[in-house]
């Protein structure tokens, strides 16, 4: 039987090494480094090679930048996140690294070593009474993401909403674009449509979630000849 070498990075040596004594019990599995530290992570690439690595997040360093960077330089090595965090930002972050598992400090000694089996097969295991939080939260960001999406100005649209950040009324967008003002009420309608918005001000409200930072004039692209669509 091909054993599956395990590595653990965690920088609580009682916790390390409760983990280390779990593998040598069980069958099928075989202890093949230890680290404390995000920068033992990427040491362990490159003179162990595990299949598989058990991974605190609360550690020195930065155990997500290790993570990508351990993805990309070992992908067939399989990242399980062992961590007391039920953050489900803290579970995509991991996740979106390259973990492929996110198991929770607490769960059985039988869900961590799952975690590794379920890996190992090609497949992404989260701790059972985690995981409709995290399925959740993937559903919200797919939404905001096509909300997004959806939302997206085009390039006369976009220097209408920057100067709408700065308070511009229509006479002075016109203005500054070059544009006649029914041409810009013309594109506020569109505008009021595309954010679901019922007036100007909600324009300007839904307009700031999609920019978080007003945008001054100095950042307007200049604006050449006139858009006669809508005169």
């Amino acid at each position: 039987m091909v054993e599956i070498a395990i590595a653990v990075v965690d920088d609580h040596p009682l916790l390390r090494e409760g983990i280390a004594a779990l593998i040598h019990r069980r069958d099928g599995f075989s202890l093949a480094a230890t680290g404390s530290s995000a920068d033992d992570i990427r040491t362990i690439i490159a003179t162990s090679r595990p299949d598989a690595m058990i991974v605190d997040l609360n550690m020195p360093g930065d155990a997500y930048q290790a993570i990508a960077e351990a993805a990309k330089a070992a992908p067939e090595m399989k990242i399980i996140v062992f961590t007391a965090s039920t953050s489900t930002d803290h579970a995509l972050k991991a996740l979106d690294a390259g973990a492929r598992g996110y198991v929770l400090k607490g769960s059985s000694a039988d869900d961590l070593m799952e975690a590794i089996a379920a890996a190992c097969r090609g497949e992404i295991f989260i701790t059972p009474y985690f995981a409709a939080k995290v399925i959740g939260a993937l559903q919200t960001r797919a939404v905001e993401k096509t909300a997004h999406q959806n939302n997206k100005f085009s390039v006369r649209e976009d220097q209408i909403v920057k100067l709408l950040l700065c308070g511009k009324q229509n006479r002075e967008i016109a203005s500054a674009l070059s544009l006649s003002e029914k041409t810009v009420k013309a594109y506020m309608t569109n505008l009021m449509l595309k954010l679901h918005a019922r007036n100007r001000v909600e324009v300007v409200i839904a307009a700031q979630k999609l920019r978080p930072a007003a945008l001054d004039n100095g950042n307007l692209p200049p604006a050449h000849g006139q858009d006669h669509a809508a005169d």
